[in-house]
């Protein structure tokens, strides 16, 4: 008999099953496909691992800027392929350690809920006082566009490519169809980016969103907007990547009375399921598609489930990050999301082009937004710039912890420092 069973072994799952873990439960995890799930395998580690490489490749194209002097560099597609890889192995090897160290039971497989009390997996039926859902999530298609894994594919099969394409369409322009244009691009692909809605980055602060669409339009890239990609001739590309979001794993139970809404699975603000011992986190239930956000509901239930003062889930100061180039990140609201609360807001604006340590790393495009209200209370905060994904927990932790505006700005920051664009921001 077990204290937990966890389906899922992506961030939502593995964190849970090793807060479970440290607190004495007897836990068994369980995962169909690899540890990590799809952050570790097909999402954040391999995307970041190339988008580091496509930067680096950028930067070594204007060394002789820095008085450097080099040959013309070249990107060896198969060795960042292999790069990429060895960064995901290691990190796998690095959760299996800790699984068998914390002394958690591991099952490879498909699982099945048969009972409020009982998953099948294989034909083995693991008896558990509780059971969390992290079963995560896939790339969807489209009613008209579907995947082959050749012409048409997602990003999972775009981190795998043996060559890179010289016309690539990107159908979806959020989160995965910018960071992929990014990498196209700085490859020397012809890009062309079709989103539905009026902006790239549907939910992003719209100035932000806008800065990089210039950006990438300056960088060779066609983009149009308010397009249905299914009016395309696909065969006019070599690759059609389709990134228009993702759809929940919800197929675990079956004859069970688990609530679901719009495919994904209902959790209250404790993240119970309509079964109060059957819990669900991460991608699943929808909400954030994180891993951070997952990590935290996934740790937030098995807390929950220990017993004592319940904890209700937080979203208020959960921060993102876009790693294009320049990078983009936010946490809170947005100027758009403020003034349909209030229209009494205070938006505090720096430009990194007049930011010493910009100039420095030759990255001074982009700009810090920092959003607040009348009372001096900080609301939330954009940033399109150099180290923005960084940069951004300090706006992180400052709302999480309701610091105002004037404590951020008696703060003192290190001269010169891209983080004192922060301070800047804040001047009165």
């Amino acid at each position: 008999m077990h204290d937990l069973a966890v389906i899922g072994a992506g961030w939502a799952g593995f964190s849970a099953a090793s807060y479970a873990a440290k607190i004495g439960f007897k836990t068994a995890l369980i995962e169909k496909d690899s540890l990590g799930g799809t952050c570790l395998n097909y999402g954040c580690i391999p995307t970041k691992a190339i988008l580091n490489t496509t930067k680096l490749f950028s930067q070594f194209k204007k060394s002789a800027k820095f008085g450097i002097t080099a040959g013309a560099p070249s990107l060896d597609l198969a060795r960042l392929n292999q790069r990429k890889d060895e960064v995901v192995s290691q990190l796998r090897g690095g959760l299996e350690f800790l699984i068998k160290s914390s002394k958690i039971d591991f099952f490879k497989g498909e699982a099945e809920i048969i009972s409020p009390n009982q998953v099948k997996v294989g034909g083995q039926v693991l008896e558990a006082k509780y059971i969390l859902i992290a079963a995560g999530s896939r790339p969807m298609e489209l009613p008209k566009i579907k995947f082959d894994g050749h012409s048409i594919i997602s990003s999972t099969e775009a981190l795998s490519l043996s060559e890179m394409p010289k016309k690539a369409l990107i159908i979806g322009g959020g989160v995965i169809g910018c960071e992929f244009a990014e990498v196209f691009i700085s490859c020397g692909a012809q890009v062309e980016i079709v989103e539905l809605t009026g902006n790239l980055l549907p939910g992003v602060d719209k100035e932000i969103a806008k800065r990089l669409e210039v950006i990438l339009k300056k960088r060779g890239a066609r983009i149009s907007l308010n397009t249905d990609a299914a009016t395309l001739y696909f065969k006019d590309y070599d690759k059609v990547l389709l990134c228009v979001g993702r759809t929940a794993y919800s197929d675990c139970f079956k004859d069970l009375s688990i609530q679901r809404e719009r495919g994904k699975i209902k959790v209250n603000e404790y993240l119970q399921t309509s079964i109060p011992n059957v819990y669900a986190a991460g991608d699943c239930i929808g909400g954030y598609l994180l891993a951070h956000v997952a990590s935290y509901e996934g740790r937030l239930a098995v807390k929950n489930m220990a017993g004592g003062n319940k904890q209700k889930t937080d979203y208020r100061a959960v921060p993102s990050g876009i790693f294009t180039n320049p990078e983009i990140a936010c946490v809170g609201l947005s100027e758009e999301e403020a003034r349909k609360n209030s229209s009494d807001i205070i938006v505090n604006k720096f430009d990194f082009r007049s930011l010493g340590m910009s100039y420095v790393i030759d990255e001074p495009e982009g700009f810090v937004k920092i959003i607040a209200d009348k009372n001096d209370n900080l609301l939330g905060a954009s940033i399109i710039g150099p180290k923005a994904t960084e940069l951004i927990h300090v706006l992180a932790l400052a709302l999480h912890n309701r610091l105002t505006i004037s404590q951020i700005r008696d703060t003192i920051f290190a001269h010169p420092t891209i983080s004192e664009a922060i301070a800047e921001t804040l001047q009165e």
